[in-house]
């Protein structure tokens, strides 16, 4: 499709910056993200909405196929609801550590000291259940096909993430299996996939975490010149 079928407009946002200041901005970033840290213990401290509502607006900025979008966040603050999805996520859990997963599974878990018990999903103020969108749906019911929606979705919700540290947050990826009650429980549409439930909140007062390291460039990434 060339530029001329639809109306494209100046990049006019862009601001090229000089060499140091990209520089120190790559390196300030980077010092943000290395103190990032998953925690499993999260205080009841109140969010305010504001932030999430920010947070969620940045992660809708992601790249996505053919620019659809294809996602859906659901943000649970309601405690009640918060302890329905707890319950029903320890039950999954609870036949995952008890024979679903392979032992080489759980020997790789191990350092993290995870278990079938998951008490943030009703500690911490909010939950934000991702779910991906595989198909559209017109205002006639028809099916519109969506492209590389695991990749798009993948890319918002790391932005989500980064944005949700940035803002002074935690978070927990937490991915029960299977997950599809969470459509029953949060009353989702048969197009949508939970992908991950995103615990976020401040951490609780004392809490560790466990004492492991990222990759080194070298082991991440090769330049090829």
């Amino acid at each position: 499709m060339s530029e001329g079928d639809h109306r494209h407009i100046p990049l006019s946002q862009y601001q090229a910056l000089p060499l140091p200041e990209m520089q120190q901005r790559a390196e300030q970033f980077f010092d943000l993200m290395r103190r990032r840290r998953s925690v499993r213990a999260f205080s009841e401290r109140p969010v305010d909405r504001s932030i999430i509502e920010k947070c969620l607006l940045t992660a809708g900025r992601a790249p996505s196929g053919a620019n659809q979008q294809p996602w859906k966040f659901v943000v649970v603050s309601n405690p009640e609801l918060k302890r329905t999805i707890r319950l029903a996520a320890e039950e999954e859990e609870r036949e995952f550590y008890a024979g679903g997963a392979s032992e080489e599974w759980l020997d790789a878990l191990k350092p993290l000291a995870t278990d079938a018990e998951k008490p943030f999903l009703d500690h911490a103020p909010y939950l934000i259940v991702i779910f991906s969108e595989n198909y559209g749906v017109d205002d006639e019911g028809n099916k519109i096909k969506h492209y590389y929606v695991r990749d798009s979705v993948g890319i918002a919700t790391g932005i989500l993430i980064t944005a949700i540290h940035n803002a002074g947050l935690a978070s927990l990826t937490h991915t029960p299996s299977p997950m599809r009650f969470l459509n029953q429980i949060l009353d989702r549409p048969k197009n949508e996939t939970p992908t991950m439930i995103l615990v976020v909140g401040y951490p609780e007062e004392g809490v560790t975490v466990p004492d492991i390291d990222k990759k080194g460039l070298d082991e991440i990434a090769v330049f090829k010149s």
